[in-house]
Order: C-alpha cells, then sequence, then structure tokens
C-alpha cells in the first residue's frame, strides 16, 4: 500500500470514529437516561436528582405502595397502570379513596423529561414536585406530607431503602419526592413500530395504509402532536363542549387568564391504542369517536386554537388510515417491560 493509499484510509477510519462518537455523544448525554436520536434536549435537572439504581427501584416501590394514600388503599399505580401506558382506563374520572371520584382522567405517564408543566392545567412546574398534588387531593389520596413522613420514619424497611439510595435513613420530603422523580423520569417509550420505522431499521415499514396515515396525521394533527415526542408539551383549546357537571374550564383556573379558558395540556399519542378513555374528561372509549369529534364536533369559540380554526376534512376510509398509523405508536416493550412493573420483595 502506498503512502496516499494509507493516508486516505487513515482519514476514513478517523472519520468513522468522529461520526460514531458524535453519534454515541447525542444518545447518551445523560448518564444512566437514554435520550434517542433525533430528540430533543430533556429539560428535567438530572444534576439536581441524579439517577441512581436504589433512587429508582425505591421510586418504583413507593409508586406500587398505597401506603401514601391516608387510608392505605390505593397507590399511585391505582391511576396509572404500566398496561395501559401509565393512564388511567378503568373509568372516564380517576377515583381516589374510598371511590372518591375525580373531575378528571388521570393522564399517561410517560416521557416526563421532557415536560415543563403537568397535570392537564400545567398547574404543578416541576416533575419533583408533581406527587404532592395526588397525596394531598381529597378527591385522591387525601393525605398530608407529614402524615406521609411519619408513616414511612416507622418502617425499617423502607429507612433501609432510604438509606441505600441517599445514605440516610430520615425520610424527609425532600428525598421522598425525588426518589418517586428518579422512577417516574425514567418512564421512557421510544420502542413503537413508528420508531423502528423512523430509525430505518432492518425490514420494518409502514403498510400503505399506515403510511398514508402518518401523511393525514402530519397534515392534520402534527401541529399540536410534534413528532417524535407526539405532543408539544402546551396548552389549547380544543373546541370540546364544556362539561355540564363538572364545568372544566382548564388553565385559566391557574392563570387567571381569560384566554387559557377551556386550554387543556396536549397529551402525548404514544401508546394511544391503550391509553383509553381520551380528553382530560374521559368522554370518549375509542379512537374513531375522538377522531369524529375533530372532524364534525369542535365549537368554535374565541380560544379555540388556531391550528383547529380551519376544518379537518376526512373520509371514512382516510380515517381508518389515521387509525392505522396511531396503531404503529404503541410500544409494547415499554408496555410489558419488567422494568417497570410491581416490585418484587
Amino acid at each position: 500500500m502506498n503512502r496516499n493509499s494509507l493516508l486516505v484510509v487513515v482519514l476514513l477510519l478517523l472519520s468513522f470514529f468522529i461520526y460514531s462518537w458524535k453519534n454515541l455523544e447525542e444518545s447518551t448525554e445523560y448518564k444512566d437516561f437514554f435520550v434517542p436520536k433525533g430528540w430533543p434536549k430533556p429539560v428535567y435537572d438530572f444534576k439536581e436528582n441524579k439517577l441512581t439504581k436504589e433512587g429508582f427501584e425505591l421510586g418504583r416501590k413507593l409508586f406500587y405502595d398505597p401506603i401514601l394514600s391516608r387510608d392505605s388503599t390505593i397507590s399511585c399505580s391505582s391511576c396509572h397502570s404500566q398496561y395501559t401506558g401509565f393512564a388511567h382506563t378503568d373509568h372516564a374520572l380517576s377515583h381516589g379513596i374510598e371511590g372518591r371520584i375525580g373531575t378528571r382522567n388521570a393522564p399517561s405517564l410517560v416521557n416526563l423529561a421532557w415536560n415543563k408543566r403537568f397535570h392537564w392545567d400545567g398547574g404543578v412546574l416541576s416533575l419533583n414536585a408533581q406527587p404532592i398534588n395526588p397525596i394531598t387531593n381529597s378527591q385522591e389520596m387525601d393525605n398530608t406530607l407529614v402524615n406521609v413522613l411519619e408513616k414511612l420514619n416507622q418502617s425499617k424497611k423502607y429507612k433501609s431503602l432510604f438509606n441505600n439510595a441517599f445514605g440516610d435513613s430520615l425520610v424527609t420530603t425532600k428525598k421522598l419526592l425525588q426518589a418517586i422523580a428518579q422512577f417516574t423520569v425514567s418512564l421512557q417509550t421510544y420502542n413503537s413500530k413508528y420508531d423502528k420505522v423512523k430509525r430505518h431499521e432492518k425490514d420494518i415499514f409502514f403498510t400503505h395504509q399506515e403510511e398514508n396515515g402518518h401523511q393525514l396525521f402530519q397534515r392534520n394533527c402534527e401541529s399540536c402532536h410534534k413528532e417524535p415526542l407526539l405532543t408539544n408539551d402546551n396548552f389549547a383549546d380544543n373546541g370540546l363542549p364544556i362539561d355540564k357537571d363538572y364545568k372544566d374550564f382548564g388553565r385559566v383556573k391557574i392563570t387567571q387568564n381569560t384566554k387559557d379558558s377551556f386550554n387543556f395540556k396536549v397529551p402525548t399519542l404514544r401508546n394511544i391504542e391503550f391509553t383509553y378513555p381520551y380528553m382530560h374528561d374521559g368522554r370518549f372509549m375509542k379512537l374513531k369517536e375522538v377522531i369524529n369529534f375533530y372532524t364534525d364536533g369542535k365549537i368554535k369559540r374565541k380560544t379555540l386554537a388556531k391550528e383547529l380554526q380551519k376544518p379537518i376534512v376526512l373520509n371514512e376510509n382516510e380515517k381508518k388510515d389515521l387509525i392505522a398509523f396511531l396503531l404503529t405508536l404503541t410500544d409494547k416493550e415499554f408496555l410489558f417491560n419488567p422494568k417497570y412493573s410491581y416490585p418484587k420483595e
């Protein structure tokens, strides 16, 4: 091999290693947290709450333990089941202790590292603080943080687990919330057929119907349900008629700004096949009902999202194609991953 040929080989190898290193950097920027290539940078502060195996396992145990509720009858998982994308599908509205019924349907808990605001109205600005609401809400766990800490500090098992996770057996509010957040921020879903097609994995392609549905989605839905997260983490009035029983006006209750009337968070569509019922009040059970609403049922009012001002026109075959695409967002590897299931003792 002459000198010039050797130089070309060296340059090619160097380019390959730089490219590989760059791809690795894009995917593993956060220690113990995977960022899929092409996804935006997470907004969660991992420096403030460093992920550890012990912290994750403690958070998982707390998530599934009814000890957090006042009467120890319901847990976080009661309204956020793994097999339904960590959403609540048993009822239109979520249920708390003593069969108390709330006013909204518990949303899916996935890919939360990319969320800036939480709950349907965005009333919580930090994932670390998010559990406070369900724990203290009278329609949910109806507990106090003081009572929760007292119960956990009386448990030898939990004192040991907190010591393993934080180097100190004293259970505090900060450590309690950080542990739960270490579990919930790790609920990542990125292995649906949609993802595999986007990654150009071998022998995985959209069918003609799915591809047509994807194109329809991009024209009619993607402005709010932005790929790849399938949400823009924002709030919008989607034209849903007001619920006559609860008269829930959404985000305006938080901001006191009338422009936010009827505004609710744009949910992710990942695992949408399993996260029914749909809308903040769970009024629709089937995807077809949702699509029919967007084509024929929206209420036109001043606060209606600008993206929905123009009519959405779909024939019956196009609606079927759109549903076929939405089904490609199901990630069964996530839904049945034992890593996220009820912890073994």
